[in-house]
């Protein structure tokens, strides 16, 4: 496959700023795709906002990006109507993939000893809205816009702890396994419209949503030294594996979680 076939095709990434958001950005856009990017950052790191923007521009690519809460229903549609607009503007039907890769939720455990230590039903829904009901909002109003067409494809992002536990990450938990489902039940219903739909389950990663774990550096130790390849999963790996996948050619995989963690999974 030749990289002209996606030169001036349209991503659009939710957490387009850091982690596996930036990297597959710069990813897409080496090549030769323009990046639609969503992502929440105050002025301290709007610095690294800016990088992203500036190699996604040096790899050619044309960056659209929106500082917004993904999960607010008027500044969504609003950023999809801009977003549209540049899609017509460019003589691109509509976008070619999204992916979900918004990481913020509350890390308390269910049960302690001081209520407020514990997780609250305020707390726990916003975990679910950001990090799984978001994906079908937005691919909700993506089709009825009809921003997506025949060989889009849309990537969520779980992790094992949709499966596994983890101290203090269980509303995340419970948001990764609800990610998984909405991703299958998405793949069932986009089927007919030739939409791809799939899910990447990533090795422990040290990024900053990482780095928010109580006891992260265990966890870091721990996949250390049960990964057969003997290294973490790094953000690049996700990003490869997702530009690789870009290309028309591979349009028979939906529904899937497809685990890109060096074979961490099954040695845990």
């Amino acid at each position: 496959m030749s990289d002209n076939e996606l030169k001036g095709k349209w991503a659009l990434i939710l957490g387009a700023s850091s982690g596996f958001g930036a990297a597959t950005a710069r990813a897409l856009a080496r090549k030769g795709m323009n990046i639609f990017g969503v992502h929440l950052d105050m002025k301290q790191t709007m610095p690294r906002v800016r990088e992203v923007i500036a190699d996604i521009e040096a790899a050619g690519g044309k960056a659209v990006f929106f500082n917004m809460n993904a999960t607010n229903e008027r500044k969504r549609k609003r950023a999809l109507g801009k977003m549209k607009a540049e899609l017509e503007a460019s003589g691109e039907p509509y976008i070619w993939l999204m992916m979900h890769s918004l990481a913020f939720g509350t890390l308390k455990p269910f049960i302690a000893d001081e209520p407020q230590d514990a997780i609250d039903k305020a707390a726990m829904d916003m975990t679910l809205e950001v990090m799984a009901h978001s994906l079908v909002y937005w691919v909700q109003d993506l089709v009825r816009e009809e921003m997506l067409g025949r060989g889009s494809r849309i990537w969520s992002m779980t992790s094992e702890g949709s499966h596994r536990v983890v101290p203090g990450y269980g509303a995340v938990s419970a948001a990764k396994a609800a990610l998984e489902s909405h991703t299958r039940q998405l793949a069932m219903e986009l089927g007919p419209r030739g939409i791809l739909v799939n899910c990447i389950q990533a090795g422990v990663t040290d990024t900053p949503a990482l780095r928010m774990i109580p006891g992260h550096e265990q966890m870091i130790e721990y996949s250390l030294r049960r990964n057969p390849q003997g290294r973490l999963t790094t953000p690049e790996d996700v990003a490869n594996t997702i530009a690789a996948l870009a290309t028309p050619e591979v349009s028979w995989i939906s529904g899937s979680i497809v685990f890109v963690d060096g074979g961490e999974d099954i040695a845990g």
